[in-house]
């Protein structure tokens, strides 16, 4: 993963601050351009052919949501960033799709990062993909890396006349789409925490070297959330903070609500970060207990072994004068005292409770 990432940097290498270059992976085949025209009494949905059709909406007073899915054609986004007077290095963040989440409070609009997680059932991982936002007076942009259906509730819900996203601004959609994106993340948590229960019970019963994968794994992907949503907490801090125009009075009370969210989806990380450490040590102690119990035993035969070997070696010898040798019951004789040795060796290892 860091090696793709220093090789997509690398095209920036040289160039002036603001260069509009996409070091992410292309995603999708074409840039798509929608765009949702709405106030409380009707509501527009269209494919973006051409952006004079942009041109035409910022003319009329209503409020925009214009969503790009794709960030490869470069030249769309710069025609983008004309129309809508954005700052190049704005959409210079927006190409680079490694951004920490953060926010910008610009002048004439808001921009923020953030990250979308999405659970894969058939590998059994997490995916992150990062969405960019712009937020402006009566519009709001946002660009993803490739069409993501998080986004469809939102769409559904601004076709009822009567719902609370028809009646605000743009400022109120910006809201609904952080909620749904940090909605995802207790689904992808909740998934997480049934992966950490049933490695804690496998590691407690059968602990093998499969585990010790598993538990990597899991520790890099709480690394991987842990990055994504603690920068959330101070972006969500500076926008309740901040005295910031373009967010209405009574967006606020909801933009709070996230960051309650937020900040318990940052102590389940925790939990579970404390967790898989907990499952790593108990099974490096299972694995080291077997260890010793396997050395225990091979020490005990040895021990075992060892005093005879020693007599063995003993009537090994080829001396002539060895009297035991001609007695008529010293073969015997030398298999009772092998026997009442190994007896007595055990009986000692049992006593002591080593056995």
């Amino acid at each position: 993963m860091a090696e793709r990432s220093i090789s997509r940097r690398s095209k920036k290498i040289g160039l002036p601050a603001g260069s509009m270059v996409y070091i992410g992976e292309q995603k999708v085949e074409k840039v798509k351009l929608s765009a949702i025209d709405y106030d409380q009494t009707q509501l527009t949905i269209r494919e973006v052919i051409s952006l004079g059709e942009l041109s035409e909406l910022r003319k009329i007073p209503t409020s925009t949501w214009v969503n790009v899915t794709g960030l490869h054609e470069v030249e769309t986004l710069q025609e983008l960033a004309r129309l809508y007077e954005i700052d190049l290095l704005v959409m210079e963040d927006i190409l680079n799709t490694d951004q920490r989440p953060k926010v910008e409070i610009h002048d004439a609009y808001l921009f923020l990062v953030l990250k979308t997680i999405n659970y894969d059932k058939d590998h059994e991982s997490i995916s992150i993909e990062q969405v960019s936002m712009i937020l402006g007076d009566k519009f709001l942009l946002t660009f993803q890396e490739r069409e993501n259906p998080v986004f469809y509730p939102i769409r559904d819900r601004m076709k009822d006349p009567g719902s609370r996203l028809r009646r605000n601004g743009a400022d109120f959609i910006m809201y609904a789409l952080l909620d749904v994106i940090i909605d995802h993340y207790f689904l992808v948590m909740e998934k997480q925490g049934e992966k950490v229960q049933q490695l804690e019970d496998i590691v407690i019963v059968k602990p093998e070297q499969s585990i010790m994968i598993a538990i990597q794994k899991m520790k890099r992907e709480m690394i991987v959330l842990r990055r994504a949503v603690w920068p959330l907490r101070e972006v969500l801090h500076n926008l309740l903070r901040e005295d910031i125009s373009l967010i209405h009075k009574p967006t606020i009370p909801f933009l709070r609500d996230i960051y309650d969210h937020v900040i318990q989806i940052l102590d389940t990380i925790e939990t579970h970060r404390d967790i898989t450490s907990g499952i790593l040590e108990i099974y490096l102690s299972s694995i080291s207990n077997r260890m010793n119990e396997i050395m225990k035993i091979l020490t005990l035969i040895a021990t075992i072994f060892i005093p005879l070997t020693f007599i063995a070696g003993i009537y090994g010898m080829n001396f002539e004068w060895m009297p035991e040798l001609k007695w008529r019951w010293g073969y015997a004789g030398f298999w009772v005292i092998i026997i009442l040795t190994s007896v007595g060796l055990l009986s000692f290892f049992r006593k002591k409770k080593w056995i």
